[in-house]
C-alpha cells in the first residue's frame, strides 16, 4: 500500500505525523502540550478537531508550520534562517545557568579580539584545506 499523500491526509494524521516524526508516545506527546492522551488519540483518529490553541502549541513546541498542520500545504517544518538559529542557540545558552561547555566556549569566543579572529580564520583555513588535500 502506497503512503498517503501528505496534503490528503487529515489534520488528526498530520498531528500523528508530527507525533511519530518526535518519536515520542501519545503519552509523551500530551504531556509536552499539557493534554491527556486519550485527546491526542482522539485528535489522530479525527474523533476531536483540535482547537486553535492545541495547533498553536503543537506548531510552537515542534516547529511545525501552521498551514502545512491545518492544511498538508507546503513543507512540514519551520525552516530557520542561519541568524534566526544563531538567536535561538544564544537564548538558550543565556538561559541556562549551568556552567556548559557550550556555554563556556561562546563565553570565550565572546572576548576573542580582532586579531584573534584573524588568527582562527587563517586556523579554521589551513584545517580545511587538510581536509580537501587527505585522500
Amino acid at each position: 500500500m502506497m503512503a498517503k499523500e501528505v496534503n490528503k491526509m487529515t489534520i488528526g494524521e498530520r498531528i500523528k505525523e508530527v507525533r511519530k516524526n518526535e518519536k515520542l508516545t501519545q503519552q509523551e506527546f500530551a504531556d509536552r502540550l499539557n493534554l491527556k492522551r486519550n485527546t491526542v488519540g482522539s485528535y489522530e483518529v479525527n474523533v476531536v478537531e483540535p482547537s486553535d490553541r492545541t495547533i498553536k502549541d503543537i506548531c510552537d513546541k515542534f516547529g511545525v508550520r501552521e498551514a502545512w498542520l491545518r492544511t498538508g500545504e507546503g513543507e512540514m517544518f519551520v525552516q530557520d534562517t542561519q541568524s534566526e538559529q544563531v538567536a535561538a542557540f544564544l537564548a538558550d545558552l543565556t538561559k541556562d545557568d549551568s556552567d556548559t561547555f557550550k556555554k563556556r566556549f561562546v563565553e570565550m569566543l565572546a572576548g576573542l579580539s580582532p586579531a584573534d579572529w584573524e588568527l582562527l580564520e587563517r586556523m579554521a583555513e589551513k584545517l580545511t584545506q587538510k581536509k580537501e588535500e587527505s585522500p
